[in-house]
């Protein structure tokens, strides 16, 4: 007799607890696993090879378990190729990873062409969207938190591992950009959406796959490393060392971080048209002051060299309290920073709207100030440029030099932004 769909979960939940550790995009990797907990189950396609889509929920021992979205594939004969992506035994036929399995990755494609419902599960297209279904995918290996396919060189379909109730601000946010025509996103094509307990899910959102992009954090740790070179070299000639001037250095980043900051604020300001935007009031001020004031107490305890600077600190925040009200508030990206944008031939493009992934939901969507996306990327201009070892570099030199490779690049940023938007520099 063929196992349904929930009774194969739940033959494999004692596997899972073993198996789920071991995936990148697993939270809880710092607490054992009790027990897994199928939530609910669907038959996707097939027998042999068959295409299962799952939801569970982990035991750690935690007031709140945290529940995952799985893709497994059933198959009486695994190849060699898919055997790293073993799970367990469940009968005659191993249970697998179908992320690895293009064969069945196909499937969610054909799903979401068709417009398909299943067991409560909405696989769709965007409006005039008509995928190719002969692409093949391949995981991306690099995700961390979620798992991303690419389909051929043209689409890029992201499943949601951990799975949380509401709709994803990702896909909320593309579509709504999308529809005021913003051209700093890769364009919003399909998704895969259902309810859990009777609350709206987002399981997987498909966009345009960016084949000639290059990640903003590379491209500026790689002008980084060329201005630290270039320092070097300066340093073998006569006399004291000389760090090299960013803006002489053969990869300067500068013009690039211009043109981020006209992106940063040209999406900004496409969220404000497409979603509204409504000033801070006074309890919201007090609110946020009192919020800061409280992770600095916090911070305080564990880094003692802020401990000179807690009454300046303190005073800035309390300034907050008292701005005129004309701080405007919208929605905003929520984890900006040179990770989260990527360079192609002909544009920047932001990434992965779904905020902080550790902040609950309603806050991430909750509307806030958009300097707190420009503070995001100034802090990642500084993490990039104190990102690389110091090698043979004299630190004295190495501080200067990235000192000043900073400076150059947020100051570039702002210009871009300030384009746009007001500068918010001030």
């Amino acid at each position: 007799m063929i196992s349904t769909a929930a009774d194969l979960v739940a033959d494999v939940s004692g596997s899972l607890a073993v198996a789920l550790p071991e995936q990148r995009w697993f939270a809880g990797k710092d607490r054992p696993v009790r027990a897994v907990i199928p939530v609910r189950a669907t038959d996707l396609a097939g027998s042999d090879p068959r295409l299962i889509h799952a939801v569970v929920e982990v035991d750690q021992g935690q007031p709140h378990r945290d529940r995952y979205q799985l893709l497994l594939g059933v198959r009486s004969d695994l190849p060699e190729s898919l055997g790293h992506a073993w799970v367990a035994a469940c009968g005659d036929h191993a249970v697998y990873q179908a992320v690895h399995d293009a064969e069945l990755t196909a499937v969610l494609l054909e799903l979401m062409a068709h417009g398909t419902e299943i067991d409560g599960l909405r696989f769709g297209t965007e409006p005039g969207v008509t995928p190719d279904t002969s692409q093949r995918s391949r995981p991306v290996a690099a995700e961390q938190s979620n798992t991303s396919l690419v389909y051929g060189q043209t689409y890029i379909l992201k499943l949601f591992r951990k799975v949380a109730t509401g709709r994803s601000p990702d896909l909320e946010l593309h579509r709504a950009l999308a529809g005021v025509g913003c051209e700093h996103i890769a364009a919003p094509l399909g998704s895969i959406e259902g309810l859990l307990d009777g609350e709206p899910v987002t399981y997987g959102m498909m966009s345009e796959f960016l084949r000639s992009a290059v990640e903003g954090w590379a491209m500026a740790t790689a002008s980084v490393r060329d201005l630290v070179a270039e320092s070097l070299l300066l340093d073998g000639a006569p006399g004291p060392p000389q760090p090299t001037d960013p803006a002489d250095a053969g990869g300067d980043f500068a013009s690039e971080a211009h043109r981020l900051g006209h992106a940063v604020a040209a999406v900004h300001a496409n969220l404000a048209t497409a979603l509204g935007s409504s000033p801070a009031t006074a309890g919201y001020l007090d609110a946020l002051a009192t919020g800061m004031q409280r992770r600095l107490d916090g911070v305080l305890g564990r880094v003692a060299e802020l401990e000179p600077h807690a009454g300046a600190l303190r005073a800035a925040f309390d300034e907050v309290r008292h701005l005129d009200g004309a701080v405007p508030l919208q929605r905003i990206h929520g984890d900006l920073h040179l990770g989260q944008v990527l360079r192609t031939v002909t544009r920047w493009v932001l990434i992965d709207f779904e905020g902080e992934p550790m902040v609950p939901l309603a806050a991430r969507v909750a509307p806030a100030s958009t300097l707190r996306d420009v503070a995001g990327i100034l802090r990642s201009f500084d993490y990039a440029a104190n990102h690389q070892p110091l090698g043979d570099a004299d630190p004295e030199q190495r501080a200067a030099a990235a000192l000043a490779w900073t400076t150059r690049n947020q100051d570039a940023f702002c210009d871009g932004y300030a384009q746009v938007a007001p500068d918010p520099r001030k």
